[in-house]
C-alpha cells in the first residue's frame, strides 16, 4: 500500500523545482521520494544543516580548472565513466522509483 504526502509551497518554488528536476531527468515527486530514502539511509537529513553561516564558494583558478579537465579526460580514456541515463535507471530500479 502507498501513502500520500501533501505539502503546500509557493508557486515560484514549485515551478523552479519542477524545471530543475526535469533538467536532471526526474520529477519533483521522485526527487522528494529520493530525499526520504536518503534521510532513512542517513538516519537524518541527507545534507548538513547549519545556522547563521553564509555559503561562500571559492572560484577555481584557471590551473585548477585545467587540472580537473585533464583528470576527466583521463577517466574517459580509461573507461571510468557512466552514462547519466544508465545511472538514473539504476537508481530508479534500486530505490523502486
Amino acid at each position: 500500500m502507498a501513502s500520500t504526502i501533501q505539502i503546500r509551497v509557493e508557486d515560484d518554488l514549485k515551478n523552479k523545482s519542477d524545471a530543475l528536476f526535469k533538467n536532471l531527468g526526474t520529477d519533483t515527486t521522485s526527487a522528494i521520494r529520493m530525499f526520504l530514502v536518503q534521510a532513512i539511509a542517513n538516519n537524518g537529513f541527507p545534507f548538513e544543516i547549519k545556522l547563521n553561516q553564509k555559503s561562500v564558494i571559492e572560484p577555481l583558478s584557471e590551473t585548477e580548472i585545467l587540472e580537473k579537465l585533464e583528470k576527466s579526460r583521463k577517466h574517459v580514456s580509461e573507461g571510468k565513466f557512466r552514462n547519466a541515463d544508465d545511472m538514473i535507471s539504476d537508481m530508479r530500479a534500486k530505490y523502486d522509483l
